[in-house]
């Protein structure tokens, strides 16, 4: 395999400037027994801090849900790629290049994401400067110091690295020019059941593009496409509609306050939401640097690959959402539903109740939630104790005995909320779950010839 060359400029000028910081600071030589000894030290997990400048990244942007997966499975993949290829505990996820010899594990993940994010992120590289500088100075000072070659080599590998992913992705049709057959053409005039911009803005579908995104670690996005939504004649249909139309209107008499909270709790960026579960995770059961590198790398590659699905089943079967089906039902040649022309869903965006701009099966949130629950539970068993905030409604706590618990949750909130049917958050989370074992299965998979 290729072997980065001994050039350590870029590495070399960066360590020196944080040593420059820091002049007095003696440096220790870096060893794998010393970097098992400082995976157990109570200083921040270089990993588990850059998933929450990623995070931070993503809220300051205001990323759209849609792609935010695609983003910080891009940052994870390079943070695991850079940390693996040193250890070589795992098979290679993208990158299958040998490190150098010495190299810092630590500032091949710092670096790693650093170069991942300005990249995705080039408005924030100044913050990102700052970021990096403080956790580089974080390993040439204080308790767990490394060789100044090794932290060299460190950031040379990670930039190596995340610059082999960024290339690679480049070309994966989410930007011009995309991969065919997309963007697929919905019908001008769409039959009943069929999808249609919504009230109040009537927003063309977004990010049409994502159905046809080359996945992360599936062989199509269509590998896992659900059966589809119910016949609008149907007895499951019937059900779906009456449901999402009493309890998800904006108005409704018989949702509760719970409900209503449960229905505002998720209705945030659900990526983002489950990763600061993970971080949660990881803090209470003490993950080691490896183990982190590895689980935030599967979590959002699962949740890129869910959304791709998703996206590829929105735009193959293209069914209308409640407000749209619940205004027109008297088109949809089923004598168990009944309309009413002004119903909005309880979503309030901007002060206006809104649907999300894409079809309704399946549910995106239910998909990517149960990649997340499938990806979590492998690693610390689904019947986990844990408490989760969301940026909807800050200071609302709210505790899971399970992470199949908390995404079947997110399949009620959806409908609570009035924006999906049963089916489409079934079937997502459905889809989602096969996506999410499917990942753990095939990917970073245990390297049992690893070198030492």
């Amino acid at each position: 395999m290729r072997r980065i060359s001994g050039r350590l400029t870029v590495g070399a000028a960066l360590l020196a400037l944080v040593l420059a910081c820091n002049p007095d600071t003696p440096v220790r030589p870096g060893s794998p027994a010393f970097d098992e000894f400082a995976e157990s030290a109570e200083s921040p997990d270089v990993v588990t801090e850059w998933n929450r400048n990623t995070l931070n990244a993503i809220k300051v942007e205001n990323t759209n849900p849609v792609i935010t997966g695609r983003r910080l499975a891009i940052v994870q993949a390079a943070v695991f790629d850079a940390v693996n290829g040193i250890e070589r505990r795992y098979i290679p996820y993208h990158v299958g290049a040998d490190a150098p010899r010495g190299a810092s594990r630590r500032a091949a993940a710092i670096q790693a994401a650093y170069v991942a994010l300005v990249n995705l992120f080039p408005s924030q590289k100044a913050t990102f400067d700052l970021e990096r500088s403080a956790s580089l100075a974080s390993i040439t000072d204080g308790g767990e110091l490394e060789e100044s070659e090794s932290i060299a080599r460190g950031i040379e590998w990670g930039e190596e690295v995340a610059n082999d992913i960024l290339a690679w992705r480049s070309t994966d049709g989410l930007n011009p020019p995309f991969n065919a057959p997309c963007p697929i053409p919905l019908p001008s005039s769409p039959a009943p059941g069929q999808w249609r911009p919504t009230p109040p803005d009537f927003r063309a579908a977004v990010f049409p593009q994502m159905a046809c995104v080359t996945p992360f670690a599936m062989a199509s996005p269509s590998q896992f496409r659900p059966a589809g939504p119910p016949d609008l004649a149907s007895d499951q249909y019937t059900r779906d509609f009456n449901e999402v139309k009493e309890i998800g209107s904006a108005t409704s008499s018989t949702r509760t306050a719970e409900q209503t909270q449960i229905a505002l709790f998720w209705d945030d960026n659900g990526v983002v939401h489950w990763n600061r579960i993970a971080l949660s995770m990881a803090a209470e059961r003490h993950t080691t640097l490896s183990e982190n590198a590895r689980l935030f790398a599967l979590l959002n590659i699962a949740m890129a690959d869910a959304t791709i699905a998703a996206w590829d089943a929105k735009f193959h079967y293209n069914f209308w959402r409640p407000v749209t089906a619940i205004r027109l039902a008297d088109t949809d040649g089923n004598p168990a539903t009944t309309a009413d022309a002004e119903w909005f869903p309880l979503r309030l965006v901007g002060g206006m109740h809104n649907t999300p701009a894409h079809q309704d099966y399946p549910s995106g949130h239910s998909t990517s939630s149960g990649a997340a629950a499938a990806v979590l539970a492998s690693s610390f068993g689904d019947n986990a104790t844990f408490t989760a905030a969301s940026d909807n409604l800050p200071g609302v706590l709210r505790t899971y005995t399970s992470f199949s618990g908390a995404s079947e949750e997110v399949n009620d909130a959806r409908v609570y909320i009035g924006i999906h049917f049963r089916s489409a958050c079934i079937d997502g989370r459905a889809t989602g779950d096969a996506i999410g074992n499917y990942v753990v299965a095939n990917v970073a998979q245990p390297n049992h010839g690893r070198r030492s």
